[in-house]
């Protein structure tokens, strides 16, 4: 993964979630909020960029042309670059909340399926929908590119208690991550989605260390 050399700068773009049914208070959202100001404080790590932050309406198919919009913005600056140059590599992390869990999950697919168990929060609710019907059949997965297993290793030293996963769902968070694959493997980026659990379960102090630590982590593997 160090192919690009010790001078390339990783650009890591942010995403987390509004509210949305049975979660009135989505952790994401806090994290995604207060990460800037938080690495602020902690200092980035060498060789790693913070772009964008951004926080998602909990929404699948509504909500498609707000997501593009954020993803289209990371490679916007791209042609500025001009064309000799070798990209610098853009890292696209999605958190989403997942109420049960008692652990991170560090997500290694996703799948073409939309099954939501309550409708969205613009009110959608399909059921073995394909999430792109031109790539095919609801069975169609999309893989990262990045190394979960090292990274969870990485965490797992740092203390914290963190597995992968191959079952980011069925509902929005799936639904988000597959287009991010889709249009990171079309646009030579990388990306991953990271489930957290509830704040009542990990407190917030520890899932913002956590997301600096998956920084830190991040860069050390890219650079």
């Amino acid at each position: 993964m160090g192919s690009e050399g010790p001078s390339s700068v990783v650009t890591v773009h942010v995403t987390g979630f509004k509210k949305f049914h049975g979660v009135s208070d989505n952790p994401t959202e806090t994290i995604v909020t207060n990460l800037r100001q938080f690495m602020e404080k902690k200092g980035l790590p060498k060789g790693l960029v913070l772009g964008s932050c951004t926080i998602l309406e909990t929404a699948g198919h509504g909500a498609v042309s707000q997501l593009y919009k954020v993803l289209q913005s990371a490679i916007s600056g791209r042609e500025k670059e001009g064309s000799s140059a070798t990209p610098s590599p853009i890292v696209w992390i999605h958190f989403g909340v997942n109420s049960g869990a008692t652990r991170f999950a560090l997500e290694t697919q996703a799948v073409n399926e939309a099954t939501f168990r309550c409708p969205d929060e613009l009110g959608w609710k399909p059921q073995r929908v394909p999430i792109v019907p031109s790539d095919g059949s609801i069975t169609r997965t999309r893989e990262t590119k990045l190394p979960v297993a090292e990274l969870t290793r990485s965490l797992r030293k740092m203390g914290y208690d963190v597995a992968p996963s191959d079952d980011a769902g069925r509902f929005v968070c799936n639904y988000v991550y597959y287009h991010s694959l889709r249009f990171s493997e079309q646009n030579g980026i990388l990306s991953l989605f990271v489930h957290v659990p509830l704040f009542l379960t990990i407190d917030e102090e520890v899932q913002m260390q956590f997301a600096g630590s998956l920084l830190d982590v991040l860069a050390s593997v890219l650079n």
